[in-house]
């Protein structure tokens, strides 16, 4: 992904996550040529990816929230 680790990409998790779906329901559905599969599993790629960054980072904000919170009890 070209986006660091402080910028937002311009897709939600949410959008991409629909997309994402869309692009395995019509690969699952058949009838495409090879040259369409192929981009639509490319673009499938793309599209976990960017699913996984939003994931890696909310986990992160957990992760940073709960430590404050422990710390805090301290």
């Amino acid at each position: 992904m070209s986006e660091t680790a402080s910028e937002q990409p311009a897709t939600s998790y949410e959008q991409a996550r629909e997309e994402l779906a869309d692009v395995v329901r019509r690969l699952e559905a058949g009838g495409l040529t090879l040259e369409e599969s192929l981009a639509l599993w490319e673009r499938g790629e793309q599209l976990a990816e960017l699913c996984q960054h939003w994931l890696d980072r909310a986990r992160e904000r957990l992760s940073r929230a709960t430590s404050a919170e422990a710390a805090g009890e301290g």
